[in-house]
């Protein structure tokens, strides 16, 4: 098999993220699919590893085409850019901000360059971008502007769920004036053409946003006068989707594997039926760019940093699905 090269930034040095990436390298099954490569600064590596007592050794390289990726060693392309004596764990710090920019960065150009396959990120805390002067709110923004990508398109994806979102981080007041028919329209075509990207096949469902999808106009239009005409032009264009389905069944049924994905309205009504179903292996990716990025979906966890008690779970399982896409994207990029 042609392993992939997954590049894996540390993310927020004060943060859980140097711990679950380092305990994911620990394990020999992302050796067996992948070829992972850390991006971040050698103390803090060096000093997590003697944190979580493990036998591992760096190959420090200057890019990732270099690395062993043998288990039992750490191939990592550093960015030197801590002062280690003045980290402290679990706290809000201008200079892990501007690092965990920094190591993104660095992915980023690795990726561009063909270097790296994908990317799978590790948590970077918002308070803690801004302390650095980083002009940008999180992972998303910072990803679309280095790739100079507009719009990037999340899915969330937990064993045979998938879920796109129309929308993110506004209002749910917001969220519902943006279910519009051209609006879904283009969120149909992009949702399909990223699972041809990822080369998964099925149909979209588009949740709906009423209670029973307005049960006809009883509760609320939006369904009948939005969504239905939406999916209803896309159809004769010969695009595979179907909806509005009520959302009180249409994750359920895309559990079961019945849809390639299911096109969430609104933030919360996918991250919902998706963590509801398992918290720790629901994973993030970010399509639509010139590299594969997927993510763990949960913070810098500042309240158990540098204790050895951070559960590495989310971590594996977003490099297990960068590796697991990774090569039908880079095919299908060419």
């Amino acid at each position: 098999m042609n392993k992939p090269i997954i590049g894996i930034p540390i993310g927020d040095p004060a943060g859980v993220g140097p711990e679950i990436a380092i305990k994911s390298l620990a394990e020999k099954e992302i050796y067996d699919i992948c070829k992972p490569v850390l991006i971040g600064d050698e103390h803090i590596v060096k000093k997590m590893i003697e944190i979580l007592n493990l036998d591992l050794k760096i190959n420090s390289i200057d890019n990732a085409k270099a690395g062993f990726y043998q288990f039992g060693i750490i191939d990592l392309v550093a960015v030197n850019n801590i002062d280690i004596d003045k980290l402290a764990f679990g706290k809000v710090q201008g200079m892990c901000g501007k690092a965990a920019f920094e190591y993104i960065k660095k992915a980023v150009e690795l990726a561009m360059e063909n270097d790296i396959d994908s990317i799978a990120t590790t948590p970077i805390n918002k308070e803690s971008l801004k302390a650095g002067k980083v002009p940008y709110i999180g992972h998303t923004e910072i990803l679309a502007d280095l790739s100079n990508t507009q719009d990037p398109l999340t899915m969330f994806e937990i064993e045979k769920l998938r879920v796109f979102f129309l929308s993110r981080h506004v209002s749910l007041r917001k969220a519902i004036d943006l279910v519009k028919k051209d609006r879904l329209k283009d969120y149909i075509k992009r949702s399909i053409d990223a699972l041809d990207r990822l080369g998964v096949k099925g149909t979209i469902a588009v949740a709906g946003l009423n209670p029973h999808s307005g049960e006809h106009g009883l509760f609320g239009d939006e369904d009948n006068v939005e969504i239905v005409p939406a999916v209803a032009e896309m159809k004769e264009l010969g695009y595979d989707v179907i909806g509005p389905i009520p959302a009180d069944s249409v994750f359920a049924k895309g559990l079961d594997g019945r849809y390639g994905a299911i096109l969430s309205l609104y933030h919360d009504q996918g991250h919902i039926a998706t963590k509801t179903y398992d918290f720790h292996r629901t994973i993030s990716l970010t399509n639509g760019m010139p590299f594969l990025r997927t993510s763990v979906d949960h913070g810098t966890a500042f309240d158990i940093a540098g204790k050895n008690i951070a559960n590495p779970i989310s971590m594996i399982e977003a490099i297990k699905v960068a590796a697991k896409y990774s090569n039908n994207f880079k095919k299908q990029q060419k």
